[in-house]
């Protein structure tokens, strides 16, 4: 385990950088704005769960030949924006039927999880942030390096997935208090759609392997 005193820096450092804004809070409340509360949250769950391998990735040392190819990196970010794009589509084109209470689309709990996981996934801005600031945390002297990587990468990921559920809850809520009118539901709806396609657009178009 690194010192505490640099597991307690990097859980501060980590809950600040969380709890701005970013691409998985974006999503998540697209999720749950477009889809509701339950979405949001198993959205939130499937997204926490695709940054394991990022995080196994780093702690054994494979994250740095990812980063370090400019085919593999692009490859990862177009997949993912793409996606996101693809989940945005979907919120629009099914809005109305979600705003008269016609069956969701998706529906099934594992559905929701598995599109989540594939958007933590295939984030390769994890990766690069993971291998970015991981490292600044660990001490050699205080034990094996990457079982500090592994814990370090661990407790950014259940803070992530706390502060994440809050603003999934929260726009879901929101979602809700429009409930008792179809229309504005609807347009609602496709805001979170919209939402998601920038979002996409924005992760597969911008950034670079540095």
């Amino acid at each position: 385990m690194p010192p505490l005193e640099n597991f307690v820096a990097f859980a501060v450092t980590a809950a600040v950088i969380i709890v701005i804004p970013g691409p998985s809070v974006l999503f998540t409340i697209g999720r749950s704005i477009a889809f509701g509360r339950r979405a949001g949250v198993l959205s939130v769950a499937g997204n926490s769960l695709g940054i394991i391998p990022a995080i196994l990735a780093v702690a054994f040392g494979v994250g740095a030949i990812v980063t370090a190819s400019v085919v593999a990196f692009t490859a990862l970010k177009i997949a993912g924006g793409l996606y996101l794009v693809w989940l945005g589509i979907q919120a629009i084109r099914h809005r109305r039927a979600r705003a008269t209470g016609t069956p969701r689309v998706p529906s099934s709990s594992w559905k929701l999880l598995r599109q989540g996981f594939i958007v933590g996934f295939t984030n390769p801005k994890t990766l690069a942030f993971f291998l970015a600031v991981l490292p600044q945390f660990v001490d050699p002297a205080a034990g094996a390096v990457w079982a500090q990587l592994l814990l370090l990468g661990l407790t950014f990921q259940a803070i992530a997935l706390v502060c994440d559920s809050a603003w999934a809850l929260a726009a879901g809520t929101a979602r809700a208090w429009f409930a008792n009118s179809p229309r504005r539901l609807s347009t609602l709806s496709g805001a979170g759609g919209a939402m998601m396609i920038g979002l996409g657009g924005t992760l597969a178009l911008t950034g670079s392997k540095s």
